[in-house]
C-alpha cells in the first residue's frame, strides 16, 4: 500500500469514527465519555500520518509513525471497552475494531522496516 492510499485509508477510519461516535453520544451516559477518547485516537492516526509524510528526517519519520501506532492502538482499547461494557451492540464495533487493527498492524511493521533499515546504514 503506498502513501497516498494508506492516507485515504485512515481518513476513511476517522469518518467512520466519527459516525460511530455520533451514535455514542446519543446514548449518553459512559458511552458519551468513550466516545469523546475515541474521537481522539481516532480520528489522530490519519492526521499524524499526513504530518509523518512531511516528516524532515528519517528519524522523524520514524518518530511520527510511532505517534500513529500508538493512537491506533489507543482506539483499539477504546472500541474494546465499548464492547465488553456493552455500551453498543459488539457486532456494530467488529468490523471497526478489525480495520483498528489491520492499521495498527501495518504501521507496527513499517516501523520495524524503517527500524532496520536506519541501523543498517548506521
Amino acid at each position: 500500500m503506498d502513501k497516498t492510499d494508506f492516507i485515504n485509508r485512515t481518513k476513511l477510519f476517522a469518518l467512520r469514527i466519527i459516525k460511530l461516535a455520533d451514535k455514542l453520544y446519543s446514548i449518553g451516559g459512559v458511552a458519551r465519555i468513550l466516545s469523546d477518547q475515541l474521537v481522539r485516537s481516532g480520528t489522530s492516526v490519519g492526521a499524524n500520518y499526513r504530518a509523518a509524510c512531511r516528516a524532515k528526517s528519517t528519524k522523524d519519520f520514524l518518530n511520527k509513525l510511532k505517534i500513529c501506532e500508538e493512537e491506533a492502538d489507543e482506539t483499539i482499547y477504546w472500541l474494546e471497552l465499548l464492547m465488553d461494557s456493552n455500551s453498543i451492540s459488539p457486532g456494530l464495533l467488529t468490523d471497526l475494531c478489525e480495520e483498528a487493527k489491520q492499521i495498527t498492524a501495518m504501521l507496527t511493521a513499517s516501523i520495524k522496516t524503517l527500524k532496520k533499515n536506519i541501523s543498517e546504514t548506521t
